[in-house]
């Protein structure tokens, strides 16, 4: 139950349907130009809330270059909502702010779908609160005890710094309510963060209940739409959440973006911080292909090669995420064109 936030609101969030052009031409991934406006049909896209802004954006360029193809339905439930339909049969494509899981796989294989994974951007998964907090780093300790399931019940920062010296935290947290509204378990950036943050790790080793151990704490806010996590810490003084990077930066000076220590000291989220990797909590983002659809779907290939090509790519910066190095982006483009052999 997540969206996004600016997009989201020009949009209209939830599915937006947008009257989309035909595709580019198959092989040209990597001009600028990849239709001939000759395709037809449609396209359902689901999936991550993160991803959507910028496959949005690809819709509408694609709409601009291609007036025939009948209609692009995008929408943002989350990443293992999205992966759900998509391995029933249900969408052509699925956007995703975390790998597709050994489970997804195997429901995917059981309808005969073989997903194809490519990597389109790169995110800086973003620790958000209030401008006026006093705290301006926090490492996976910390987050572990404002989080992590071991938490629950907290309802104020200062109450978690005895949780946080145990577990290697600074602590220091002020006295203040605590309010966190964050993405759930259907999010890819709730998985995202178990997994960098290791909170998991943490509550097994700490023998925490088996059933609250693999994930966070069950007492926060939960939140389908990026915009209302986003106005919790810009509206709340002792408000605490998480989303991804271009949402943070398009929340400005509004809200603070927490710097993030995974233990060589702290680091504010940014691009370069993604890319050279001294951010710990930069992540992959990505879209995954259904080869059933492709022979289905006279508009998917084209549409796929479009946002592979670099006008599609481009969306990647317009939507204020992180574009992927030259190498990947050939290493995508690459996995593409071998999935078409």
């Amino acid at each position: 139950m997540v969206k996004g936030k600016r997009w989201a609101r020009v949009l209209t969030g939830l599915v937006v349907l947008t009257m989309v052009s035909a595709a580019c031409g198959g092989d040209d991934t990597d001009g600028n130009n990849a239709g001939d406006g000759g395709v037809s049909g449609s396209l359902n896209i689901s999936g991550s809330s993160t991803v959507e802004p910028i496959t949005s954006l690809v819709a509408e360029k694609f709409r601009i270059a291609n007036p025939d193809v009948t209609e692009i339905a995008v929408d943002g439930p989350g990443t293992s909502d999205g992966f759900e339909l998509f391995c029933n049969g249900e969408t052509d494509l699925s956007d995703a702010s975390r790998p597709i899981d050994e489970e997804e796989v195997a429901a995917c294989s059981e309808n005969g779908i073989e997903p194809i994974e490519l990597e389109v951007a790169l995110d800086a998964l973003s620790i958000i609160g209030n401008p006026a907090n006093t705290i301006s780093c926090l490492n996976f300790g910390d987050l572990y005890a404002l989080f992590g399931p071991e938490s629950q019940g907290v309802n104020n920062w200062s109450d978690a710094n005895a949780l946080a010296e145990e577990v290697g935290g600074n602590g220091g947290f002020p006295d203040q309510a605590l309010t966190i509204v964050a993405p759930g378990d259907e999010s890819g950036t709730y998985g995202s963060f178990i997994d960098i943050v290791g909170t998991d790790d943490v509550a097994e080793e700490r023998k925490v209940d088996e059933d609250l151990a693999g994930d966070l704490r069950p007492d926060y806010q939960i939140s389908a739409d990026d915009n209302v996590i986003v106005d919790n810490a810009a509206g709340t003084e002792g408000g605490l959440g998480f989303v991804g990077f271009a949402f943070a930066e398009n929340a400005g000076d509004t809200i603070k973006a927490f710097e993030v220590d995974g233990g060589d000291g702290c680091v504010t989220p940014s691009a370069d911080a993604v890319i050279d990797g001294s951010y710990p909590l930069g992540r992959s983002l990505y879209i995954y292909v259904n080869p059933q659809k492709l022979e289905e779907n006279p508009a998917l290939q084209p549409f796929v090669d479009f946002y592979l090509s670099d006008e599609g790519l481009a969306s990647v910066e317009e939507s204020e995420y992180i574009s992927l190095p030259d190498d990947r982006i050939q290493a995508t483009r690459d996995a593409w064109e071998s999935s078409m052999a």
